[in-house]
């Protein structure tokens, strides 16, 4: 069942979304070569509570940790651990918190100091992928104009997306109907109607789309050890268009 949201949700939605973004934003600033994963997700945490805020990922299904660091070719839930990060390296950070009710979710991909061409290129692909799903989450359209508008910028520039993990409904639980595919086909699925909020989030491989789960039962690889770029935004449909609820103008 798809949750409709009152405009007075919506603000408390992005007030949580706006915690989220700002702390991204001063995780991206520490992103360096010589910098341990581990230490951005103290970081994390340390920025939310001080927020007033809930790490939303730590306990969550038994997930210990608050942020997630996903490194080169770890496409999604990757562990802070030990790992220093080096020059070349390609890192996504996914983060929640739960604030006043509500929850917010958003992720980035930064380089650690100059990458490869096909990391930069891979990176690129895979935000543009994510604005051209957010203009087609407008009220009329179906939720396989969002797929496909991902999916098709994505595999015209080479690349593939991500089948096993999608994105999700968010509001009052974290993951909430409906579930958003980054593949499907124009006209197809639910009508979009003002007062949904999704999150919305590419997930992207440089070669082949198939994945697999590590034996920490976590951290999801690309099968082929390629690399992989994530981005993701909480969005809103409003009768004026798509509203993106986690970014800081």
């Amino acid at each position: 069942m798809v949750i409709l949201k009152s405009p007075e949700e919506i603000e408390k939605i992005r007030q949580s979304n706006i915690i989220v973004a700002d702390i991204l934003n001063e995780l991206r600033g520490m992103v360096k070569p010589g910098i341990k994963t581990m230490a951005l997700n103290r970081y994390s945490e340390e920025l939310a509570l001080r927020k007033g805020a809930k790490p939303a990922f730590k306990g969550y299904r038994g997930y210990p940790f608050s942020l997630c660091v996903s490194v080169n070719s770890e496409v999604v839930h990757g562990m802070p651990s030990n790992r220093v990060l080096k020059t070349g390296d390609l890192i996504s950070l996914d983060f929640g918190i739960y604030y006043n009710g509500y929850y917010g979710d958003s992720a980035i991909t930064v380089s650690v100091g100059e990458v490869s061409d096909v990391a930069a290129r891979l990176s690129s692909i895979t935000k543009e992928s994510l604005y051209n799903g957010i203009k087609e989450a407008r009220a009329g359209n179906r939720l396989g104009d969002i797929s496909a508008a991902v999916q098709e910028h994505v595999e015209a520039s080479g690349f593939s997306v991500v089948r096993d993990f999608v994105g999700h409904g968010i509001g009052k639980n974290l993951h909430e109907d409906p579930q958003i595919p980054n593949f499907g086909i124009r006209g197809k699925g639910i009508e979009l109607k003002p007062g949904m909020v999704f999150a919305i989030e590419p997930m992207v491989n440089e070669g082949t789309y198939k994945v697999k789960v590590l034996d920490d039962g976590w951290t999801v690889v690309t099968a082929d050890g390629k690399l992989s770029a994530h981005f993701e935004h909480s969005v809103a449909i409003t009768e004026d268009g798509p509203v993106i609820l986690s970014r800081v103008d």
